[in-house]
Protein backbone atom coordinates (compact mmCIF):
# COMPACT_ATOMS: atom_id res chain seq x y z
CA UNK A 1 0.00 0.00 0.00
CA UNK A 2 2.90 2.34 0.42
CA UNK A 3 1.41 4.62 3.08
CA UNK A 4 -0.04 3.76 6.45
CA UNK A 5 -3.81 3.74 6.80
CA UNK A 6 -4.22 4.90 10.39
CA UNK A 7 -2.52 8.12 11.31
CA UNK A 8 -2.56 10.27 14.41
CA UNK A 9 -3.91 13.76 13.78
CA UNK A 10 -0.60 15.38 14.72
CA UNK A 11 1.17 13.34 12.01
CA UNK A 12 -1.39 13.84 9.26
CA UNK A 13 0.15 16.96 7.68
CA UNK A 14 3.51 15.22 7.27
CA UNK A 15 1.76 12.33 5.47
CA UNK A 16 0.48 14.67 2.76
CA UNK A 17 2.40 15.14 -0.46
CA UNK A 18 2.64 18.70 -1.86
CA UNK A 19 -0.70 19.84 -3.27
CA UNK A 20 -2.76 17.09 -1.65
CA UNK A 21 -5.91 17.97 0.26
CA UNK A 22 -7.77 16.41 3.18
CA UNK A 23 -11.27 14.98 2.79
CA UNK A 24 -13.56 14.85 5.83
CA UNK A 25 -16.21 12.14 6.11
CA UNK A 26 -19.31 11.96 8.28
CA UNK A 27 -20.33 8.33 7.78
CA UNK A 28 -23.93 7.53 8.59
CA UNK A 29 -26.14 4.53 7.99
CA UNK A 30 -27.76 6.09 4.90
CA UNK A 31 -25.34 8.80 3.77
CA UNK A 32 -21.73 9.91 3.81
CA UNK A 33 -21.26 13.65 4.22
CA UNK A 34 -18.10 15.01 2.60
CA UNK A 35 -16.08 18.14 3.24
CA UNK A 36 -12.83 19.29 1.69
CA UNK A 37 -9.94 21.22 3.21
CA UNK A 38 -8.43 24.08 1.27
CA UNK A 39 -4.87 23.76 -0.06
CA UNK A 40 -3.30 25.09 3.12
CA UNK A 41 -5.35 22.70 5.29
CA UNK A 42 -6.82 25.56 7.30
CA UNK A 43 -10.48 25.79 6.21
CA UNK A 44 -13.03 23.00 5.70
CA UNK A 45 -15.80 23.48 3.15
CA UNK A 46 -18.91 21.27 2.81
CA UNK A 47 -18.67 19.35 -0.46
CA UNK A 48 -21.47 16.85 -1.06
CA UNK A 49 -23.47 13.99 0.38
CA UNK A 50 -23.20 10.47 -0.99
CA UNK A 51 -26.27 8.27 -0.63
CA UNK A 52 -24.97 4.91 0.66
CA UNK A 53 -25.87 1.70 -1.11
CA UNK A 54 -23.17 -0.95 -0.68
CA UNK A 55 -19.46 -0.97 0.06
CA UNK A 56 -18.38 -1.27 -3.58
CA UNK A 57 -20.55 1.64 -4.73
CA UNK A 58 -19.66 3.75 -1.69
CA UNK A 59 -15.97 3.11 -2.32
CA UNK A 60 -16.32 3.90 -6.03
CA UNK A 61 -18.03 7.21 -5.25
CA UNK A 62 -15.28 8.12 -2.75
CA UNK A 63 -12.55 7.19 -5.25
CA UNK A 64 -14.05 9.59 -7.80
CA UNK A 65 -14.00 12.45 -5.28
CA UNK A 66 -10.48 11.54 -4.12
CA UNK A 67 -9.14 11.59 -7.68
CA UNK A 68 -11.09 14.67 -8.74
CA UNK A 69 -10.12 16.79 -5.72
CA UNK A 70 -6.50 15.67 -5.24
CA UNK A 71 -7.15 14.11 -1.86
CA UNK A 72 -4.18 12.73 0.04
CA UNK A 73 -5.73 11.89 3.44
CA UNK A 74 -9.07 11.26 5.11
CA UNK A 75 -10.48 12.46 8.42
CA UNK A 76 -13.40 10.26 9.45
CA UNK A 77 -15.74 11.25 12.26
CA UNK A 78 -15.86 8.77 15.15
CA UNK A 79 -19.10 9.05 17.18
CA UNK A 80 -17.68 8.60 20.68
CA UNK A 81 -20.24 8.63 23.50
CA UNK A 82 -20.39 11.68 25.75
CA UNK A 83 -18.74 9.69 28.56
CA UNK A 84 -15.78 8.86 26.28
CA UNK A 85 -16.76 5.25 25.65
CA UNK A 86 -17.19 3.69 22.23
CA UNK A 87 -20.49 2.09 21.34
CA UNK A 88 -21.82 0.17 18.34
CA UNK A 89 -21.63 3.23 16.03
CA UNK A 90 -17.88 3.54 16.66
CA UNK A 91 -17.46 -0.14 15.86
CA UNK A 92 -19.41 0.42 12.64
CA UNK A 93 -17.17 3.36 11.63
CA UNK A 94 -14.00 1.39 12.41
CA UNK A 95 -15.33 -1.48 10.28
CA UNK A 96 -16.15 0.92 7.45
CA UNK A 97 -12.57 2.27 7.51
CA UNK A 98 -11.15 -1.28 7.60
CA UNK A 99 -13.32 -2.19 4.62
CA UNK A 100 -12.01 0.82 2.66
CA UNK A 101 -8.35 -0.13 3.16
CA UNK A 102 -8.02 -2.51 0.19
CA UNK A 103 -9.24 0.16 -2.27
CA UNK A 104 -8.17 3.44 -0.66
CA UNK A 105 -4.58 3.43 0.50
CA UNK A 106 -4.54 6.92 2.00
CA UNK A 107 -3.70 7.94 5.55
CA UNK A 108 -6.85 7.97 7.69
CA UNK A 109 -7.41 9.74 10.98
CA UNK A 110 -10.42 9.02 13.15
CA UNK A 111 -11.66 12.24 14.78
CA UNK A 112 -13.96 12.54 17.79
CA UNK A 113 -17.20 13.98 16.46
CA UNK A 114 -19.06 14.42 19.74
CA UNK A 115 -21.60 17.21 19.49
CA UNK A 116 -20.98 17.88 15.77
CA UNK A 117 -24.55 17.04 14.74
CA UNK A 118 -26.01 19.02 17.63
CA UNK A 119 -23.85 22.05 16.81
CA UNK A 120 -24.68 21.95 13.10
CA UNK A 121 -28.40 21.48 13.71
CA UNK A 122 -28.41 24.37 16.20
CA UNK A 123 -26.66 26.58 13.63
CA UNK A 124 -29.20 25.64 10.95
CA UNK A 125 -32.15 26.21 13.28
CA UNK A 126 -30.69 29.58 14.28
CA UNK A 127 -30.43 30.38 10.55
CA UNK A 128 -34.13 29.53 10.27
CA UNK A 129 -33.51 26.65 7.85
CA UNK A 130 -36.56 24.46 7.29
CA UNK A 131 -36.53 20.83 8.40
CA UNK A 132 -36.32 19.79 4.72
CA UNK A 133 -33.36 22.12 4.06
CA UNK A 134 -31.59 20.88 7.20
CA UNK A 135 -32.02 17.27 6.06
CA UNK A 136 -30.48 18.13 2.68
CA UNK A 137 -27.33 19.78 4.04
CA UNK A 138 -26.70 18.43 7.54
CA UNK A 139 -24.42 15.53 6.54
CA UNK A 140 -21.95 17.60 4.53
CA UNK A 141 -22.06 20.35 7.18
CA UNK A 142 -21.33 17.73 9.85
CA UNK A 143 -18.37 16.57 7.74
CA UNK A 144 -17.12 20.16 7.52
CA UNK A 145 -17.51 20.63 11.29
CA UNK A 146 -15.57 17.40 11.93
CA UNK A 147 -12.85 18.27 9.44
CA UNK A 148 -12.53 21.84 10.75
CA UNK A 149 -11.96 20.50 14.26
CA UNK A 150 -9.18 18.27 12.95
CA UNK A 151 -7.64 21.12 10.92
CA UNK A 152 -7.71 23.40 13.97
CA UNK A 153 -5.96 20.71 16.01
CA UNK A 154 -3.34 20.31 13.28
CA UNK A 155 -2.75 24.07 13.21
CA UNK A 156 -2.43 24.18 17.00
CA UNK A 157 0.01 21.26 16.97
CA UNK A 158 2.04 22.96 14.21
CA UNK A 159 2.17 26.24 16.18
CA UNK A 160 3.34 24.38 19.29
CA UNK A 161 5.98 22.53 17.26
CA UNK A 162 7.29 24.80 14.47
CA UNK A 163 9.56 22.02 13.17
CA UNK A 164 6.51 19.91 12.29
Amino acid sequence: MGRSNLTQIDDLRSDLKPGERILGLDVGAKTIGLALANGSASVATPLETIRRSNLNMDTAALLVVIADKGVGALVVGLPINMNGSEGPRCQSIRQFVDNLRPAISLPVTLWDERLSSAAVNRMLIDADASRKKRAQVVDKLDAAYILQGALDRMAHAGAANPAA
